[in-house]
């Protein structure tokens, strides 16, 4: 008997054509097109959210392309959403295309969202997941009916149906066995309803061994399933055709009564919930995004079901063609080669056809030279893939993701699903206006892109960003709804009250910043009233101190951006001058720890004193002088630790407040035989360790050099243990070349001269005197290194009669 005589055989009460699936399964999307072409059904019933019932004539738009995922969130609670995936292989979206090109109902019969969310809502008030349906893996692939964030429920109470119905025939790969049962197995003529016959019979063998799995929510999803299949029964009769998954066959067929099921729906709880489509990632379909309801190899997959013949040969070119473009000398030979490999493995484990295990064999043996490496980028690249889907400006959608898909428009910043680099130049209009983008959203929770060191220039007008899109960042964008319609107004609203709610003083500080990239004139005065009164308050130099740095970076920013940092500046003076105020008493009396954090700390301020110092603002330049007169009172102060005294005089030795002869004698009082040698390793440690440099300046002066050398041989053997550790942790943190080079030097001894910087010293690559012309053939190459002949090119100067 065919199917269709096997459909109008049912007859009269019948009940409808119900269709198994397996969720993101080509096989199945396939069967299910077969169906329904043989069947015509009247109506079709999908699994899913009955709210997205309004969203379905979308599916047909032009603009819409899968991977596509339904969105629930609930209207007070952004934050709390639910996802529906569906794939162009995907039964369901098969399912929904078809009833839309044949003028049929499509209709979703899953038990509501506003249910699902309050659930969830209940389950992270309880801090539990009663069921283990947050990761939900049934029918053998998820129901998508969560974000993912939800874990298994409790050990041995849930099945995997495909592994229990693999293992019962003797795989121990449930995906090996689905593709030889089904992806591989082709739909004949009159033959369409033969896979979802033997599915049904299978999920009914495993209910009645196992009862519901672990599943117990699924009574209550297949109570309304029922329902919802006897409205359109008494509306279409028998043609009515259910698309869902294979688990819930059995219950949907079972004779139960209205008052039955709705007594399992009575008293559920409920959110408010708005639905929209938003655009779904390969990536985000397998398992390795940590999606748990997705498929191992959704490329692979859709690949599967795109191909029109011959799939082993057009994967095998498309390989190929990925290695070619990574420059790796792959030939038509090759996936000849590959081809028949993977047809002669097939055949080996008695497979039907070669699946992807025998392809990625096949690769790994000819075309990667059975290296991992490349096939690494193979399954990165096709096997999972970074394909991201798009969903027409019609779908529903919050104003500010509106205002987003605008801008991202006019910037011309698509998202996209692959990793790349974006290097701005904010002198350009269209580079400043995605900094401001990408920092507003940064400020909003959506981390569309991260900030990333750049390679080609340290300029304050360069800026790196490594952009991703991720799906649920829709949900991020949804979150941030609650702040405004358009992105200003909603990073304005956010950074006013993440300014009010901040704990710390560096807390202000650092939003001060972020407000200033993202360019917030209209927040920025509330967050500089805040910091004032919390610097006002915060009798902490460590806080004040951390602070700092902060302020004094965003005052850098007023170059390039043209925003005015005047009240910024104003704050960041006053703010220095309590730092030196109270630095002093702060740095008395502190055990080891705590003066390895306030050299941290004393670091921090120098280097923003020294941008201070420099900036616009009248009445900054004294600043560098207030400060030079405090780390003189640091070095000269003995109850400073010797690891702040150390350095201090590093500091003013590095600018040029202090002579190498005054730094030599400073060192020798410390290195002498009456300072304890735990204190004289920690004066060491602040002078030349922290990665400041101190290792070239051992090397480049022979005195102090030989300071160390000496206190270092005259430390007695039962002090030397002690001080070990931090003078190994202070010489460790040289670059090797610099380490060698002591080395050379303390073997080889102090030069007969004694005097300065390897006078004489008879040291090779030293002289008595600089050698301008041996200096003269080295500028090209340092200019070149430093990128000055590019900064000529860009400032239009013209520099060619410059010598050094």
């Amino acid at each position: 008997m065919t199917g269709v005589e096997r459909a109008e055989g049912r007859g009269a009460g019948a009940g409808p054509l119900l269709l198994g699936v397996r969720h993101h399964g080509p096989g199945s999307a396939r069967a299910v097109r077969a169906a329904l072409e043989e069947a015509r059904p009247r109506v079709v019933l999908i699994e899913g959210p009955p709210e997205a019932d309004a969203l379905i004539p979308l599916a047909a738009d032009e603009e819409m392309r899968p991977p596509v995922a339904l969105l629930a969130h609930a209207v007070d609670e952004p934050g709390r959403s639910s996802f529906w995936p569906l794939a162009e292989f995907s039964p369901e979206w098969v399912a929904i295309r078809w009833a839309l090109a044949h003028d049929v109902p499509a209709r979703f019969i899953d038990l509501p969202a506003t249910h699902t969310l309050a659930w969830g809502r209940q389950e992270d008030a309880a801090g539990t997941d009663s069921d283990g349906d947050g990761d939900g893996d049934r029918d053998g692939e998820g129901e998508g009916e969560d974000d993912g964030d939800s874990g298994p429920g409790p050990a041995g109470l849930r099945i995997d149906p495909l592994g229990v119905l693999a293992e019962a025939a003797g795989y121990d790969d449930p995906e090996r066995w689905w593709e030889d049962v089904v992806e591989h197995r082709g739909v004949g003529k009159g033959d369409a309803l033969a896979p979802f016959t033997v599915l049904e019979e299978a999920m009914r063998a495993l209910r009645e061994t196992y009862g519901v799995g672990g599943h117990d929510r699924d009574l209550v999803r297949e109570a309304s399933m029922r329902l919802q299949m006897r409205a359109a029964q008494r509306e279409f009769e028998d043609g009515v055709a259910v698309v869902c998954g294979a688990w819930h066959l059995p219950a949907l067929r079972q004779k139960t009564t209205v008052a039955a099921d709705k007594a399992l729906l009575k008293g559920l709880p409920k959110v408010k919930t708005d639905m929209t489509w938003v655009p779904w990632t390969h990536r985000r379909l397998s398992r390795i995004s940590g999606y748990g309801a997705g498929i191992e190899s959704p490329g692979w997959y859709g690949h599967l079901f795109s191909a029109p013949d011959r799939p082993v040969e057009r994967w095998l070119t498309k390989v190929a063609g990925l290695l070619r473009a990574e420059d790796r000398i792959v030939s038509s030979a090759h996936v000849i080669e590959a081809v028949r490999l993977a047809e002669t493995l097939a055949a080996m484990r008695g497979r039907p056809l070669p699946g992807l295990s025998e392809t990625t064999d096949a690769v790994r043996a000819v075309m990667c030279e059975g290296s991992d490496v490349p096939l690494a980028l193979v399954h990165d690249r096709l096997v999972v893939g970074d394909v991201l889907g798009e969903v027409p400006p019609t779908a529903p959608a919050v104003p500010l993701q509106r205002d987003l898909a605008r801008l991202q428009r006019r910037l011309r910043l698509k998202p996209e699903a692959l990793e790349r680099e974006l290097e701005l130049d904010l002198r350009k209009e269209t580079d400043a206006g995605r900094s401001r983008l990408l920092h507003r959203l940064r400020l909003l929770g959506v981390a569309w892109g991260e900030p990333a060191a750049s390679r080609g220039s340290t300029g304050t007008f360069r800026e790196t960003w490594r952009l991703r899109w991720e799906p649920e960042l829709s949900v991020r964008v949804a979150e941030a709804g609650v702040w405004g319609t358009t992105v200003l107004s909603a990073a304005t609203a956010k950074a006013e009250a993440d300014g009010v709610a901040a704990q710390g003083l560096a807390d202000v500080t650092a939003l001060a910043e972020r407000c200033l990239l993202a360019e917030l004139p209209d927040a920025l005065p509330t967050v500089m009233r805040i910091l004032a009164d919390r610097a006002a308050l915060d009798t902490d130099v460590g806080h004040l101190a951390q602070a700092l740095p902060a302020l004094v970076r965003s005052l850098r920013y007023g170059d390039v951006r043209g925003t005015d940092t005047g009240a910024l500046g104003e704050v960041a003076a006053g703010l220095a001058e309590r730092v030196f105020v109270g630095l002093p008493p702060a740095c008395a009396a502190l055990d080891a720890d705590a003066a390895e954090e306030m050299r941290r700390h004393v670091d921090a301020v120098h280097g923003a004193v020294g941008l201070l110092g420099d900036a616009p603002a009248a009445g900054h330049g004294h600043l560098r002088g207030r400060w030079q007169s405090v780390l003189r009172v640091l070095s000269g102060r003995d109850t400073v630790p010797g690891v702040l005294r150390g350095r201090a005089v590093r500091l003013l030795l590095d600018d040029g407040e202090l002579a190498q002869d005054e730094a030599a004698l400073l060192m020798g009082l410390v290195l002498s035989p009456g300072t304890p040698p735990a204190d004289a390793a920690a004066w060491i440690e602040g002078f030349v360790g922290g990665g400041s440099g101190g290792g070239m300046l051992l090397v480049h002066d022979e005195r102090l050099l030989g300071l160390v050398d000496a206190w270092l041989t005259g430390v007695p053997a039962e002090a030397f243990t002690d001080v070990l550790p931090l003078l190994r942790r202070t010489f460790s943190a040289y670059e090797p070349g610099v380490r060698r080079t002591l080395g050379e030097l303390v073997r080889r001894g102090p030069g007969a001269g004694g005097g300065s910087a390897a006078a004489g010293s008879g040291i090779p690559g030293f002289a008595v005197e600089l050698d301008t012309v041996r200096a003269d053939a080295v500028l090209p190459v340092v200019r070149l290194l430093l990128g000055l002949d590019d900064v000529e090119e860009e400032t239009g100067n013209d520099l060619a009669g410059v010598t050094g």
